[in-house]
């Protein structure tokens, strides 16, 4: 009874979000917060994360935001060159193989399974296997 109520519930927080939040890191964060909720507390806890990540995820997403301006000062730092990218820098966006340079973050920052990269002058976090843009560091 409780998963079904829970999972009506994260179902309709997920239907009512407007489109262009889920264009904004939405997807990334529901999937991060089912992910952790899923270790922390099985099934449950998976839905609950998920919904809870959904409607964070476009605000926080995988870096903290304290964290965020500390990494965005790291990037800085390190001067590495911007990919052209000729589509739009987005959440979900699957950039090429090849031609773009992928760079790790540093375990401080505590998202040490993704990658970095810059593209279009902006900082990007990256699932290194799909090569898909988790997060916009702005």
């Amino acid at each position: 009874m409780v998963r079904r109520f829970i999972g009506t519930a994260a179902i309709a927080a997920a239907l009512s979000l407007p489109a262009s939040a889920i264009a904004q890191g939405v997807v990334g964060g529901m999937e991060h917060g089912a992910r952790e909720g899923d270790r922390a507390a099985g099934p449950v806890g998976a839905v609950v994360g998920g919904t809870v990540g959904a409607i964070t995820g476009g605000v926080a997403g995988v870096l903290g935001v304290d964290q965020r301006p500390r990494f965005r000062h790291y990037v800085v730092e390190h001067h590495h060159p911007s990919f052209h990218y000729r589509e739009q820098v987005r959440v979900g966006t699957v950039l090429p193989e090849r031609g773009v340079t992928y760079y790790e973050v540093p375990a401080e920052y505590g998202a040490s399974q993704y990658r970095y990269t810059v593209v279009n002058d902006t900082t990007v976090l990256v699932d290194p296997r799909t090569h898909r843009i988790v997060e916009i560091i702005d």
